[in-house]
């Protein structure tokens, strides 16, 4: 069959529109990509409320501190960051909750357990169990991590909305260096209210042990307190961060360059 020669060239422009189109199409499904994850993630979900801009830290009219190996460093949190070391996750290996003592032990010996502590810190309106000053049974709070009003009220099934999450996961802190920590400072790195936020339980459990570059809350207005807690219980206790979290870390703190570590001894002098 003969080709006349415009029909060749109609062909060949044809081809080469063809091309262009792939190459631009492939060019935007990277681009997509790329903004996914590093930024795109923690957008997909829409706009969040407005919430808190940083959570309680520290109440000395009735909670003791917590031990901590080494002293948060002061200043910003992003100069907090340089000092920490970067590598590689270490394996899971060994890895149980009962590595950092019971679950909720009043570790600061102020006669109350900590997850009753840390209900009493972060709700307004405390209401408690009838003769008792420790066990919470009800109270509310604008939820830090998705800017939502809670109400918490205890029973078998609602407790579960409010849970006491650990700003530093401990399967995360167990793999960035907390195997190489003692047994007491295992359990006063699982109780330290630095460590500690009253939390929604279904944003609580899709954080799981999620560090920064895998899970920032939703309430955008408290990403900078946030990471700058992470940073501080991080150096408290000699953890270290991956080159990924690390990243996210400082993509966070870009727009609060101001902002400082988070230190529970700062809070104790300051009342």
């Amino acid at each position: 069959m003969t080709v006349s020669w415009s029909a060749y060239r109609r062909a060949r422009r044809r081809s080469r529109q063809a091309w262009a189109l792939l190459i631009t199409a492939a060019a935007g499904i990277l681009a997509a990509l790329f903004w996914f994850f590093t930024a795109g993630q923690f957008a997909a979900a829409g706009p969040a409320p407005q919430g808190p801009t940083e959570a309680p830290v520290f109440d000395a009219a009735w909670m003791k501190p917590v031990q901590e190996p080494n002293p948060v460093p002061a200043g910003t949190a992003a100069s907090a960051l340089e000092g920490l070391a970067v590598k590689g996750r270490a394996p899971n290996t060994g890895y149980s909750r009962e590595a950092f003592g019971q679950a909720w032990l009043d570790v600061d010996r102020n006669g109350c357990d900590t997850r009753n502590d840390i209900l009493r810190r972060d709700l307004a309106d405390v209401v408690f169990a009838e003769g008792s000053t420790c066990k919470v049974t009800a109270g509310h709070f604008r939820e830090p991590y998705t800017g939502q009003d809670v109400d918490f009220r205890r029973g078998s099934d609602s407790s579960r909305a409010v849970q006491i999450d650990h700003v530093v996961a401990l399967g995360d802190a167990w793999q960035k260096g907390a195997q190489g920590l003692g047994p007491k400072a295992r359990q006063s790195l699982a109780n330290d209210p630095l460590n500690l936020i009253a939390a929604d339980g279904a944003a609580n459990q899709q954080k799981s042990a999620g560090d920064a570059a895998t899970w920032l809350p939703k309430n955008t207005a408290i990403r900078c307190h946030y990471v700058a807690r992470q940073i501080s219980v991080k150096a408290a206790y000699g953890l270290w961060v991956t080159a990924a979290e690390k990243d996210a870390m400082k993509r966070a703190l870009s727009s609060c360059p101001q902002q400082q570590t988070i230190r529970v001894q700062q809070a104790v002098t300051a009342r």
